[in-house]
């Protein structure tokens, strides 16, 4: 099966556990103001490889990935469900740990036949790390230009199916670093019995010179990156949040 791809990076550090060999896929319905690959945004182009060139290419290299593997990124992966599932199994067959670094924003729980999809996907799925752009559904809108009701969703989907998640957010000086809007984000992840890690990044303006490239106007040109050591004080937010709702769901018991 052939799918669409942006690039592939050999060496990746960052996404997930471990070196691992990292496939970007093409297409992305989301539109958030500080994405710094909006090449990865147009749906059905791109390099079109089938899920043998990605495992050949994985292979060259194998040596390095003992302790990594395979993430799927964007893009975002969940527009091309069959072809990140036909990839995950035939890696799990060679005993590759797969990742899936994903915005939830395709799920949709009413449409059966892609849940279907979605569950097989999910059993050959090591791990999930989650962007959750906003907690607030008006602010999430006008980030995103989409709502975050089906991310939710599927957050709580990924727990259900008891598959290892890592949160990630993005913390954008005066737009994702308010303090209740923190708190409230650690209250719902704190709910998720499958959280495994947080991670709070500071935004950085290195996106800047590929909308340049592009021709296209960087929404957020007059907006300065955030410290590393401010992120790492708003983090306390949101943990305060987890522990907050996992000492509401003790003291239910």
């Amino acid at each position: 099966m052939k799918g669409y791809v942006h690039s592939t990076e050999s060496f990746g550090t960052v996404d997930g556990p471990g070196t691992r060999f990292v496939v970007f896929v093409q297409g992305c319905p989301m539109r958030c103001l500080y994405c710094h690959n909006p090449d990865t945004w147009e749906m059905n182009t791109g390099n079109q490889m089938d899920t043998d060139e990605i495992i050949d290419a994985y292979e060259r290299n194998k040596m390095f990935y003992t302790n990594g593997g395979v993430t799927v990124t964007g893009g975002e992966p969940l527009m091309q469900v069959d072809f990140v599932t036909e990839l995950f199994t035939k890696l799990k067959e060679k005993g590759v740990h797969t990742c899936l670094d994903t915005s939830g924003i395709a799920y949709n729980e009413a449409n059966t036949a892609y849940i279907e999809k979605l569950d097989k996907l999910m059993e050959v799925t090591d791990l999930i790390m989650l962007d959750i752009k906003h907690i607030d559904p008006e602010k999430h809108q006008k980030l995103c230009s989409q709502p975050n009701e089906q991310i939710l969703k599927f957050a709580e989907y990924t727990a259900a199916k008891e598959v290892p998640l890592w949160i990630r957010h993005v913390v954008v000086p005066g737009i994702t670093d308010d303090p209740t809007d923190l708190y409230n984000l650690g209250y719902f992840i704190g709910g998720l019995s499958n959280l495994k890690a947080l991670d709070v990044l500071p935004y950085h303006t290195m996106g800047k010179p590929k909308y340049e490239k592009l021709n296209m106007e960087y929404p957020l040109k007059d907006v300065p990156a955030m410290d590393k050591n401010t992120a790492l004080e708003l983090k306390k937010h949101i943990l305060e949040g987890i522990k907050a709702k996992r000492n509401a769901i003790n003291g239910n018991k």
